[in-house]
């Protein structure tokens, strides 16, 4: 009797994170589809820092829930610094990216963060790579270039920008690796904004365009979007064990298509269809294999891929 309330609530646990997951990749999608659709009227810059100040009451709630101020307490800050660093390029480069690529193109490819953590732990963290998983590297940048299909067109460039995003993830996710025994998970949230709120701002002497009153609903979806998506993501992990949870994270690519078609009324083409499915089963099998041998995969899953 006590092994089988034990297992319900076990499986209880494991459907609730299962759910906080999938809605969590659906309000990250729906966000970015968002944010694509204000490239048009606002430099990079300026919706970066309208929406980081949307996104503050949200993370000063959940910090209220989880114990109060303190849980804002740094205590790493070289590490804190280093993972803002690369969510600022991170997100510079993403958003930039939606505004030349159609959104499921933009998402897809910047699944490609876990091939690059792959790629660099025996250099940062030293831990060893077998060629399994170099294998599914490979592989995964062989989805890319199905996507991208280099051919010349102008448009193609534009694959670049997420891709490059990816790579600031991986970096971000090795730092948060090692900082994330000593940082709660609203600290580095709290810092992470402050960070690209800031980075932002700086670029209001390069020129920002007036602020219409339509798009502020906007700005506070986006915000709320971005907190709710980190919350649920946070909690996805309490709950459930991350070789459960973390697949569930892809399913960001349908709902990417599914806005994508929505909102601009773009629908990603076979070969980009293609080269999707083969970057997902990369990133699947290399969290196989990450969790066959004991480790954490994608480790700072914790806070989701992009800000």
């Amino acid at each position: 009797m006590v092994i089988d309330k034990a297992t319900s609530a076990a499986t209880t646990h494991s459907v609730r994170a299962i759910v906080c997951m999938l809605v969590g990749s659906a309000l990250l999608a729906l966000n970015d589809a968002l944010m694509k659709s204000l490239t048009d009227s606002y430099p990079v810059g300026q919706l970066l820092f309208v929406r980081g100040l949307f996104i503050y009451p949200w993370v000063l709630l959940l910090a209220y829930r989880q114990g109060g101020l303190q849980m804002l307490r740094v205590k790493s800050m070289k590490g804190q610094f280093l993972r803002g660093s690369c969510v600022i390029a991170g997100s510079f480069l993403f958003v930039t990216g939606l505004r030349y690529l159609p959104l499921a193109d933009a998402v897809a490819i910047a699944f490609t963060g876990p091939m690059f953590i792959t790629a660099m732990a025996p250099v940062v963290l030293g831990e060893s790579v077998g060629w399994r998983r170099w294998a599914a590297v490979l592989l995964g940048l062989v989805g890319v270039l199905f996507m991208a299909r280099p051919t010349g067109e102008a448009v193609q460039w534009a694959m670049l920008l997420p891709l490059a995003a990816a790579l600031c993830g991986g970096i971000r996710d090795l730092v948060t690796r090692r900082i994330s025994q000593s940082e709660t998970s609203v600290a580095v949230l709290f810092v992470t904004t402050t960070a690209v709120t800031l980075a932002g701002l700086v670029t209001a002497p390069f020129g920002w365009s007036d602020l219409y009153v339509r798009d502020l609903w906007v700005f506070v979806a986006s915000g709320a979007l971005t907190a709710g998506a980190h919350y649920l993501m946070i909690e996805a992990f309490r709950l459930g064990e991350a070789a459960l949870v973390a697949p569930f994270k892809y399913t960001s690519m349908v709902w990417a298509i599914l806005f994508g078609f929505i909102f601009f009324a773009d629908l990603p083409d076979g070969w980009t269809l293609f080269g999707a499915a083969i970057v997902v089963f990369a990133g699947l099998y290399i969290m196989h294999r990450e969790t066959r041998f004991g480790r954490r995969p994608f480790a700072s899953a914790r806070t989701p891929p992009r800000l």
